[in-house]
């Protein structure tokens, strides 16, 4: 049996409620020789306090996702012609 065919075993054995888990880790490993991912991945972690500005800006954004007051991603990619 090849390795490919013992992963089709597996993906056929797992629960139905690990399906998208085991989705999102497939789809990982596939995209771990991209390298925008990996520099994403090896950026050093943003360790910088956040300014009086920042925090205000993050109340009011959190203010106005708690209101509804929210564009969806499709809404954002027609505001940009995508």
């Amino acid at each position: 049996m090849t390795i490919k065919d013992e992963l089709y075993r597996l993906v056929d054995e797992l629960p139905e409620g690990e399906w998208h888990a085991a989705k999102r880790y497939l789809e990982f490993l596939r995209n771990m020789g991209d390298p925008l991912l990996q520099a994403l991945m090896a950026a050093p972690y943003d360790d910088e306090p956040e300014t009086p500005e920042e925090r205000a800006a993050m109340a009011e954004a959190r203010r106005n996702f708690e209101a509804g007051e929210v564009v969806t991603h499709e809404e954002l990619k027609r505001e940009f012609g995508l």
